[in-house]
């Protein structure tokens, strides 16, 4: 049965004492409560560890992991690969929140759908201050395309996704992709004929948006998304296929760089976003930050 399936759950954080706390009580507050959840800290200098550590002591479901060594993301992740013990890795970020049906959700879909290795959800989309700002989503029948795999448009929420870990065995993530290494992951995967993925159409995820549109961050995942499709084969991309694609980046480049010089560089949050119906998802937010809220326990 579903409730007896054990997952992992993969938090890698770095300086993230304002939000560990509120990450980890969300996975806390799920419906679903056979897991182990993976703490990683990136060599953080604020009290973020002991945060972490305090957690641990109170669940034994929680594993904290430290070297006090900056490794970056991508790092950490392929260390929570290799560290799960359970056949199922959910991932998620430290400042980030969970509806507390998603791990029952997603591993009711992948059991439902023995062909897909991994699962992405609809997200809401909030500000630095759990505002809601908007939600996103993908539809149930999306079917990822070349196109979609180099223009990085998959529709798969990186933070969202709950995956096989044998898939994950399959597709490590490249430590020197600078902020773009769930593309070059979708991408790989693609060219391997791996991307085997579904979508949830419910927003099960709760992502705060707002500090990672900045643009040196924008600036250095583009450059990086160009760089890895410069390298593609020629079997795979044709050069007048390159030059489409990279233009196509070139013009995101120019565009974001003309928002932020005019300070309007809030509206790539907001264009990224749906509004409809947005009050009874406020409500649905609200219910949901209560129960975390109610998980505190330090």
């Amino acid at each position: 049965m579903n409730k007896f399936t054990y997952v992992t759950i993969g938090i890698p954080f770095y300086n993230a004492e304002k939000y560990l706390e509120g990450a980890i009580c969300s996975v806390l507050a799920q419906t679903h409560t056979s897991w182990e959840l993976i703490l990683i800290d990136d060599g953080s200098t604020d009290q973020s560890l002991e945060i972490a550590k305090a957690y641990a002591k109170k669940d034994n479901r929680i594993k904290v992991l430290s070297d006090d060594k900056n490794k970056k993301l991508a790092s950490r992740l392929n260390q929570i690969i290799d560290e799960a013990k359970y056949d199922f890795i959910a991932r998620m970020d430290a400042d980030d929140l969970m509806s507390s049906m998603r791990l029952q959700k997603q591993i009711h879909y992948l059991h439902q759908k023995t062909n897909m290795d991994l699962v992405s959800t609809g997200v809401l989309s909030l500000d630095n201050n759990l505002t809601l700002v908007g939600y996103r989503n993908t539809p149930s029948n999306k079917i990822i395309t070349k196109a979609d795999a180099i223009i990085g448009s998959t529709g798969i929420i990186h933070a969202s996704i709950l995956a096989r870990k044998s898939w994950f065995e399959r597709n490590n993530y490249n430590k020197d992709s600078l902020l773009a290494e769930d593309y070059e992951l979708w991408l790989n995967a693609f060219l391997n004929n791996d991307l085997k993925a579904g979508f949830i159409e419910e927003q099960l995820y709760y992502y705060r948006e707002e500090q990672n549109i900045k643009l040196k961050k924008l600036l250095t995942a583009y450059n990086t998304q160009i760089k890895i499709i410069k390298h593609l084969s020629s079997n795979f991309l044709s050069f007048s296929e390159k030059v489409k694609y990279i233009s196509k980046i070139r013009a995101k480049i120019i565009i974001a760089k003309g928002l932020f010089a005019l300070n309007l560089d809030s509206l790539l949050h907001k264009r990224r976003v749906q509004k409809e119906n947005i009050e009874e998802l406020k409500n649905l937010l609200n219910n949901e930050l209560k129960l975390i809220n109610d998980e505190k326990r330090i």
